[in-house]
């Protein structure tokens, strides 16, 4: 018999079979085998939902496949696809963990999903796209900053972030997005507060904005780092003021460097930005390495509104009836 449940502590020696079976790293099984003892958070409503949440797919008690699903910090209604695990060719245990998830928090109230997925994986890309509905919106890219040396001294005169920053910081981020994409990735500023217990997160985060002489925000940066080594460097601009890069990355690695003696650090390129072309030119000018390319994948959950028989059907798009 199959059967879809939520991961618990008692799956710990089957989870350590599977993983010595997939060969995963340090990291990845701590994560795992940590997930299987929030019990609590589980019975949790969506909205005060904020950490990850782990699903099991089981075929005569033995653990096939394995998905994980992360709220949005500040909007737990959209829901992240962080991890999906099944055995070699076994694709159709990944669709049916998938479908479950979004059938499962769409009835919570969720309205939308998305999932990051490395573009050479051609079936992975086929399993989410065809097999599950997702659509793909566009790609983010990571650009390795190895032996990266600012053409200037100057740094962009950046302060920390705070909350009441938040509503000019989702502003400036859906200015930022190309008009294709603004339906799919828009934020709201309750994305941008600082998470209540954010100590209970996998990763740390540092967030700095540039105002100008008016106190408009025209910049956004954030640091993000999961192990204290890796740090990736994201940014949100205001196109129309044109602040060098140079200024910016220099201003970033200044603030790595006071935290750690050795360290590598990556930058985000989002290509659903209007100055992400103009980016890109950068970044090959300065001979820099893209790493990375993952597609944006996205997935809203439609809900019907009820309507008299005989009526014609009408669908709600992105947001759940009350």
């Amino acid at each position: 018999m199959t059967i879809i449940r939520r991961l618990n502590c008692f799956d710990a020696p089957k989870l350590k079979k599977m993983i010595a079976y997939l060969g995963s790293d340090e990291k990845f099984s701590r994560a795992i085998l940590t997930e299987a003892f929030y019990s609590i958070h589980a019975v949790l409503p969506l909205k005060y939902k904020f950490l990850p949440e782990s699903y099991i797919l089981l075929e005569n008690k033995e653990i096939l496949g394995l998905i994980t699903v992360v709220p949005t910090s500040g909007n737990p209604y959209k829901i992240n696809i962080t991890r999906l695990v099944f055995k070699q060719n076994l694709y159709d245990i990944g669709k049916q963990l998938v479908e479950f998830v979004i059938a499962r928090y769409g009835a919570k109230g969720a309205v939308s999903f998305r999932v990051l997925v490395d573009q050479s994986h051609d079936e992975m890309l086929d399993l989410f796209s065809n097999g599950c509905g997702f659509r793909h919106c566009s790609y983010e890219n990571l650009w390795k900053l190895d032996n990266f040396t600012p053409e200037t001294n100057k740094k962009a005169p950046f302060r920390y972030c705070q909350n009441s920053d938040a509503k000019q910081i989702a502003k400036l981020y859906n200015a930022e997005l190309k008009n294709l994409y603004k339906p799919s990735l828009e934020r709201i500023k309750t994305e941008y507060l600082e998470p209540t217990l954010a100590g209970f997160t996998n990763f740390y985060k540092n967030r700095y904005v540039l105002e100008a002489d008016n106190q408009k925000i025209i910049a956004y940066v954030s640091i993000t780092t999961s192990d204290n080594f890796n740090f990736i460097v994201d940014m949100s601009l205001n196109d129309a003021y044109k602040i060098p890069y140079d200024e910016i990355l220099n201003f970033a690695i200044s603030q790595i460097k006071t935290r750690k003696s050795k360290y590598c650090v990556f930058l985000r390129h989002r290509q659903y930005t209007n100055y992400a072309d103009d980016m890109e030119t950068y970044l090959h000018k300065r001979k820099l390495n893209c790493i990375q390319t993952q597609c944006v994948l996205i997935k809203d959950f439609y809900k019907q509104i009820k309507q008299p028989e005989q009526a014609l059907q009408l669908f709600q798009f992105g947001e759940v009836s009350s």
